[in-house]
């Protein structure tokens, strides 16, 4: 689990397991400083390069060792702006975020997440066969809209509702089949001449 700037951990400027560092220098005045080899507060890491605005709470740190080792930590209470691509064209990659190793987490705690462009490719590719999906999860709705919505599945696809399902299309709806069938609760008590019963065993246990 990552750990916070100034978390409160085991270490402090007091116990034995403290950092230290006999050759910190400090440049400044009351608007900012810049610090090399300056120790954290909790004692635990030590910042080759700490760049640091008058509220503390604006800082650029790159640690060293201990818990966050090779960090590279940008805090700011406003907002963070990155701004680049002016002289390029709007066909080659302007800005590249790349993680070579574990995740990468985008969190808006108190507000919204927005991606916009011309176009928006979403892509998953996995090397092994339980990896390459995509998980879209919301605890109250999902919404898509668009002039056309093609879903194309190589294997096979389903819709399941626990409660009301609708299918409207108010000028045409055309469905193809191989074979077609239909089930309802009908065939719980004895199954029909044709079956389903399996069909409905199966979507209860869902």
């Amino acid at each position: 689990m990552a750990t916070p700037k100034n978390s409160k951990i085991a270490n402090n400027r007091d116990s034995n397991t403290a950092e230290s560092n006999f050759h910190t220098i400090k440049y400044g005045q009351k608007d900012g400083s810049i610090s090399f080899g300056r120790i954290s507060k909790d004692g635990s890491c030590i910042s080759d390069v700490l760049l640091q605005a008058e509220d503390g709470r604006h800082q650029i740190s790159m640690d060293k060792n201990g818990p966050r080792k090779g960090w590279t930590s940008a805090t700011c209470p406003g907002n963070f702006q990155v701004l680049c691509g002016m002289d390029k064209d709007g066909e080659t990659e302007s800005m590249v975020l790349c993680a070579q190793n574990g995740n990468i987490s985008i969190r808006a705690i108190n507000g919204r997440i927005r991606l916009e462009a011309l176009d928006i490719d979403i892509i998953a590719k996995g090397t092994a066969p339980e990896r390459g999906n995509i998980t879209v999860e919301s605890n109250e709705s999902i919404e898509l809209r668009s002039k056309n919505i093609l879903v194309n599945a190589s294997n096979s696809w389903r819709l399941i509702s626990t409660g009301i399902g609708e299918v409207v299309a108010n000028s045409t709806i055309e469905m193809y089949s191989s074979m077609i069938r239909g089930v309802t609760d009908a065939v719980f008590p004895k199954d029909s001449k044709v079956g389903g019963r399996d069909v409905l065993v199966k979507n209860l246990l869902t």
